[in-house]
């Protein structure tokens, strides 16, 4: 399995903390299957500072310490990338890292609002031969109001990233719903981790391609962990990657199915 999105350097944002919890964060990976790990810090103006050349630099360090202790995992770079309003420009000049160097990146919307003109801003990535790859959308607070703005981004051409762990309920009933919605929909392109540290947030992939098995088949599952991110890797056109379930066949609308339809409404609770 390949993970695109973890925060396994250390000291560099609120991930692991130091040298130890990287490799055993490590060492929890290659356990699980993992055999490649975007290192994936957030890039996040008036917080965390991170550049281009720095990630890359403490990748290089990383791996190096790793290949001392003989943990068999290969490391690659990428960001968390917020959305800023002189993005494309830092993908570009390299500031902004893409994922292993690609037209593909991760971009992680505000948690608690939506952005003005999100729609606006995809396209333009887009248009600049970029590939935003939405991180975690289950897990933010507002997208039981705004669902549809996410796969109005699909439909431009963006992807969308869902965490493992939402997938089991680590992250709460509110983004297992979504989580499972999604996949249930036939919306996401690929499942990560978010690691953040070995024990509260371990980087776990094989939980979410076993749970993912259920809702879209064993076929699709692979893809999420493996086919996908690996065209992500070569840097593939999206084009010549397996399409997701909802684009590869036609849908009536996008209001969910029965079953994903009937939870929400009856599951007793509120998903904001």
């Amino acid at each position: 399995m390949i993970d695109l999105h973890c925060h396994l350097l250390p000291g560099i944002d609120d991930g692991a903390p130091n040298l130890d919890t990287s490799l055993a964060m490590a060492r929890i990976a290659v356990a699980d299957g993992i055999t490649v790990t975007a290192c994936t810090p957030h890039i996040y103006p008036g917080m965390y500072q991170n550049t281009g050349p720095a990630i890359r630099q403490a990748v290089s360090e990383l791996q190096a310490h790793l290949d001392e202790a003989g943990v068999s995992l290969r490391l690659t770079y990428g960001a968390d990338t917020h959305i800023a309003p002189d993005l494309v420009a830092g993908l570009r000049d390299g500031r902004v890292p893409s994922l292993h160097g690609s037209r593909y990146f991760l971009l992680e919307p505000p948690h608690h609002v939506a952005p003005p003109r999100l729609a606006e801003t995809v396209f333009d990535l887009l248009a600049a031969g970029y590939v935003p790859v939405v991180t975690h959308p289950e897990r933010l607070s507002w997208i039981e109001d705004r669902y549809e703005t996410f796969i109005e981004l699909v439909r431009q051409g963006a992807w969308m990233q869902v965490t493992a762990g939402s997938l089991t309920g680590r992250f709460g009933s509110a983004a297992q719903y979504w989580g499972e919605r999604m996949l249930d929909e036939g919306w996401v392109h690929i499942l990560a981790t978010d690691s953040h540290s070995a024990e509260r947030r371990p980087p776990l992939l094989a939980e979410g391609q076993q749970a993912a098995a259920r809702w879209v088949g064993d076929t699709e599952a692979l893809y999420l962990v493996q086919t996908r991110p690996q065209g992500i890797l070569d840097d593939c056109s999206p084009d010549d990657l397996p399409p997701i379930p909802a684009l590869a066949t036609p849908v009536s609308g996008s209001s969910g199915s029965v079953w994903s339809r009937l939870r929400h409404w009856f599951g007793g609770h509120s998903f904001r």
